[in-house]
């Protein structure tokens, strides 16, 4: 009689995984790969590795080797962290509702604070942006249009609405620019916590990432006051 199951110490074949299967565990590796690694030393092989795939099913689901494979995961990353953002964005700022004069720096705080805490949440993706801007000169300058149209720009643009819309309130003063209010806001309240934290390598303790937000958020709204 023939035995099945583990009756006879063997394991139970495992089930086959499909393409999406497979792709969505090669992205998920390369992702951590290239966010550990960088893009120069990041190898295919590693990535398989990692994936739990052969070499040939990389390249079956990516012909173009590397490049096709980071810009897809950079893409694919970029719009999950952008989501997220957007989201956020909407949940602090809602152009349908604009805040009271009186809880401005409230939701701005809240804002800033949710905004920052994506480091966490996304790790892997900001050690990606991170070796980005490290390797910036070794990475096709498609990819990095890649990047940048996945996530950052349409980021930018929301958020420069949300400027636009507090400016059109008389809630701040944009100075003609709702851009580049929405740059220094960006830069404001998380340049010290991304230099001085790694882009979150090494977390900050809660208390000085506080301090941090805080101290910027009150200095964008010194130089955005309202008229």
């Amino acid at each position: 009689m023939t035995s099945t199951g583990s009756q006879d110490g063997a394991s139970a074949p495992r089930p086959r995984r499909g393409r999406a299967e497979k792709a969505a565990a090669i992205a998920h590796a390369a992702c951590e790969v290239f966010g550990r690694d960088g893009y120069s030393r990041a190898g295919i092989d590693t990535i398989a590795a990692e994936a739990g795939v052969s070499t040939r099913t990389i390249y079956n689901h990516f012909p173009g080797g590397k490049d096709e494979l980071f810009r897809s995961v950079i893409r694919w990353s970029s719009a999950q962290v952008r989501d997220e953002q957007l989201a956020r964005l909407r949940r602090y700022l809602d152009p349908e509702r604009p805040p009271h004069p009186d809880d401005l720096e409230r939701d701005l705080l809240a804002l800033a604070h949710a905004w920052v805490g994506l480091m966490t949440d996304f790790s892997d993706h900001f050690s990606l942006v991170r070796h980005i801007h490290a390797e910036a000169g070794h990475i096709p300058a498609e990819v990095l249009d890649a990047w940048q149209e996945a996530g950052p720009r349409a980021v930018g643009h929301e958020l420069a609405s949300a400027m636009a819309t507090l400016n059109d309130h008389g809630l701040i003063d944009v100075h003609g620019d709702p851009a580049q209010a929405a740059s220094h806001f960006m830069s404001f309240i998380s340049t010290d916590i991304v230099q001085r934290s790694y882009w979150g390598v090494i977390p900050l303790p809660k208390e000085e990432e506080e301090r941090l937000t805080t101290a910027g958020v009150r200095a964008f709204l010194r130089a955005y006051a309202a008229r």
